[in-house]
């Protein structure tokens, strides 16, 4: 196995990826039940790989012209939550507080538009395709592992609590609306 090829897809999950700790950490701050979280981000991630593989493979599925519209996801959830947020029913025991698994997952699969669009022209040229995919499913598992780490460190999940109930739906409009404005 090539270690450049492994150093290249590490490389470029990170730097397409860096935006989805801080969603994992607001996530895994809210969440009832951290496996929703990672199976949702797993779930979301693999439709990233879906489209960006059949893209490469000839298959478009996604339209350049449709990718903005994904952005609606995340923005609906913002809305939401702020709306939650300020009716003041964002309480632990609302079940809607907490992300499920296809929230995670639908957010994910929106915030991932500029991800295919990287990803699509570099699978294209790429000999070692399934390497990549591989690489990234592994890396998904790690990103879940740091979100979780963050949130569960006390001064992170001290600014989470006092902080992740605004933060969230903030986050999520403003993915929403760059994911939206990017087309």
């Amino acid at each position: 196995m090539d270690l450049g090829v492994l150093g290249q897809a590490a490389g470029m999950f990170a730097v397409t990826n860096v935006d989805d700790l801080v969603i994992l950490a607001l996530f895994f701050s809210r969440a009832k039940a951290v496996w929703q979280v990672v199976a949702g981000q797993y779930l979301g991630f693999a439709g990233i790989l879906a489209v960006a593989v059949l893209g490469a493979l000839g298959a478009s599925l996604l339209p350049e012209q449709f990718r903005p519209w994904l952005g609606l996801i995340p923005l609906a959830l913002g809305l939401k939550a702020a709306w939650s947020l300020w009716r003041g029913n964002d309480d632990d025991d609302e079940p809607d507080a907490a992300p499920g698994l296809l929230a995670v997952a639908g957010v994910t699969l929106a915030n991932g538009g500029d991800n295919i669009g990287v990803y699509v022209p570099v699978f294209t040229v790429a000999d070692s395709l399934w390497i990549y995919v591989a690489v990234f499913l592994v890396l998904v598992g790690v990103w879940c592992l740091a979100g979780w780490f963050l949130a569960s460190r006390q001064v992170v999940a001290r600014a989470l609590a006092k902080w992740g109930h605004i933060a969230l739906p903030v986050v999520l409009i403003g993915i929403g609306l760059l994911v939206l404005f990017s087309g």
